[in-house]
């Protein structure tokens, strides 16, 4: 009598089942570095909104802070030199409407003056605790604040201090 070559169907259920378990352990920790990693992203782009609103500020001082995302853009072109509507300080995502980068959406408002004296951004999660779980924002003094929770940060005294 021949020995059939193969997997009995107990042996392939096994191997199934396996590999659904390490799946239901991987997939969770695989969803939460997402998170952590859009939440880093954002917070950086927050620094990196605030570096350049303080050189936009030295370079146009009659101006003041830019009052908006696209001004600190280059505008899909940087000018030759760059000017105060396109200043050519941070890069095309960050400043490109609908300034959605790496889960966040991303607005600023500068206003004042002239020249502008304040300004604030605003990064929330696309969809909150699924691409974050925190809202970051910032004003001039270059502090970035978070809520966490999902709750919308506007900078208005009620958010925590990133540590």
């Amino acid at each position: 009598m021949h020995k059939q070559k193969g997997f009995s169907l107990i042996e392939l259920l096994i191997v199934v089942a396996i590999i659904l378990i390490i799946a239901a352990i991987a997939i969770p920790n695989l969803l939460r570095a997402r998170i952590a990693a859009n939440e880093s992203s954002a917070v950086a782009s927050v620094r990196t909104i605030n570096t350049a609103q303080v050189a936009y500020n030295s370079a146009y001082p009659t101006v003041g802070f830019a009052a908006a995302l696209t001004n600190l853009g280059d505008g899909g072109a940087c000018p030759t030199p760059p000017t105060n509507v396109t200043a050519c300080l941070i890069d095309s995502t960050l400043a490109a409407a609908p300034n959605a980068k790496s889960g966040y959406t991303f607005t600023m408002v500068g206003s004042g003056g002239p020249p502008a004296g304040v300004y604030h951004v605003e990064a929330n999660p696309t969809t909150p605790n699924q691409t974050g779980v925190r809202s970051f924002c910032s004003v001039a003094d270059g502090v970035v604040r978070f809520v966490a929770s999902g709750g919308i940060a506007t900078c208005a005294g009620t958010e925590t201090p990133l540590q």
